[in-house]
């Protein structure tokens, strides 16, 4: 079976965020989390919390939102 995208999930403080998930998305994370706790030996408990996880994930591999963030962080050019 090949991996996963997401490992194991780390202990953070979390940021309340209230979201509705269309069916089928839900469908999907619940199975998502049974896959995931087979393949990392832990149980997820509640498959809400890959939510986060996937959201980081998803941007750390969009190259155009890395190079926007980045040039949204720079000082300009000196102008003014």
């Amino acid at each position: 079976m090949p991996k996963l995208k997401l490992g194991a999930i780390e202990d953070d403080k979390p940021v309340k965020v209230t979201h509705e998930l269309p069916a089928s998305v839900h469908r999907d994370l619940v199975a998502y989390a049974d896959i995931l706790a087979k393949e990392t030996g832990q149980p997820v408990g509640d498959p809400a919390k890959l939510i986060a996880p996937m959201l980081a994930r998803f941007m750390t591999a969009d190259r155009n939102f890395r190079k926007a963030r980045r040039a949204r962080q720079r000082p300009s050019g000196g102008e003014g």
